[in-house]
């Protein structure tokens, strides 16, 4: 799944953005690329709070509300990925794969960061839309999220890192499988909102923001730092004693 991303600070100058094409060759592009046009204002934007878009979703057509969409979460090198559940966090694994109810945000943690041993984060996830998989074959085919070192060292040096995970339009789509090697996200500038450049392209399904926010040492503020625990399901044959997995339609 194709992922436009951009890079926020209040103090350091944004990366110029960049699309890279199939060619590999880089054109740069306009701030006024993706700007609406007319007498029209996007109602919803990737800076919107977390839950924001998601929420307003649930409100849409379709069988949305209490379907646990697949989510896969993988990093580069050493990195390792958790949930929190029931007041504390899971074994960290290098691949998370879990089901968000959309509209809902979690944060997750990262640890044994590459280049930052040590250093933890704690970035958040809302699952924008779903995806319409074969039935009973919801759990191999998630959405995935590559995360990438320049993520992590940037959320590291005080930057907010936002990814848009979007399917690409079928019409106009490449004919090719997408690998971790080759799904190569493109970054917009601080003038454009990914939310947008994503929906451009394809369908937006989740939203990714990565900071430096940590856990705050105050145990009655935990439920409001995690968006209050909400539910997950793990994929099946994943021993876990957290929720049961729900990714078939509901009658």
């Amino acid at each position: 799944m194709p992922i436009a991303k951009t890079f926020t600070s209040s103090i350091v100058a944004c990366l110029l953005a960049i699309f890279v094409s199939w060619s590999s060759t880089c054109t740069a592009a306009e701030p006024s690329d993706f700007l609406t046009h007319g007498n029209l204002h996007p109602v919803f934007r990737a800076s919107n709070p977390p839950g924001m878009v998601g929420s307003a979703r649930l409100m849409g057509q379709g069988p949305v509300v209490g379907y646990y969409q697949p989510v896969a979460i993988t990093g580069p090198g050493s990195a390792h990925f958790a949930l929190p559940a029931k007041g504390r966090m899971t074994a960290s694994k290098p691949r998370l794969e879990a089901g968000f109810l959309i509209g809902s945000v979690y944060r997750f943690q990262i640890t044994q960061i590459p280049g930052a041993i040590g250093v933890e984060l704690f970035p958040t996830i809302e699952v924008i839309d779903r995806t319409y998989p074969p039935q009973h074959l919801a759990t191999q085919y998630p959405i995935e999220v590559q995360l990438d070192e320049e993520d992590f060292l940037a959320a590291i040096d005080g930057q907010m890192v936002t990814r848009v995970i979007y399917l690409e339009d079928p019409q106009t789509a490449i004919p090719s499988v997408q690998t971790a090697s080759t799904n190569r996200p493109f970054e917009v500038s601080e003038f454009q909102d990914p939310l947008a450049v994503a929906d451009h392209y394809g369908r937006p399904v989740a939203i990714v923001r990565i900071g430096s926010l940590k856990p705050p040492s105050a145990a009655a503020l935990l439920p409001e730092f995690f968006f209050d625990y909400p539910t997950w399901a793990p994929f099946p044959n994943t021993p876990s004693n957290h929720v049961p997995s729900e990714f078939e339609e509901q009658p």
